[in-house]
């Protein structure tokens, strides 16, 4: 009886861990790394740039399709990510 109760602690103390490390993960982690994945695709479709300074330009973008598409966003990409 003993050894099971050791296990379901160790059992319920890897869920309270995993829980805490999907927390931190999809609070702190993930909009970081979705911030920049978004960023990459509109610097890639960016024009009409201007240097802003520090290497760092400030783009349009255009994001929608078809008749809904709104050319008029603005987006800081870095000087190696700009078609110039």
């Amino acid at each position: 009886m003993k050894d099971a109760t050791g296990e379901l602690s160790m059992t319920a103390v890897a869920v309270v861990a995993i829980a805490a490390i999907s927390v931190v993960f999809s609070t702190m982690i993930w909009p970081t790394i979705r911030a920049n994945i978004l960023r990459s695709t509109y610097c890639s479709q960016a024009f009409s740039c201007q240097e802003s300074g520090d290497g760092m330009y400030t783009c349009k973008y255009c994001e929608g399709e078809g008749d809904e598409q709104d050319c008029d966003k603005e987006v800081q990409c870095a000087s190696n990510t700009v078609n110039k």
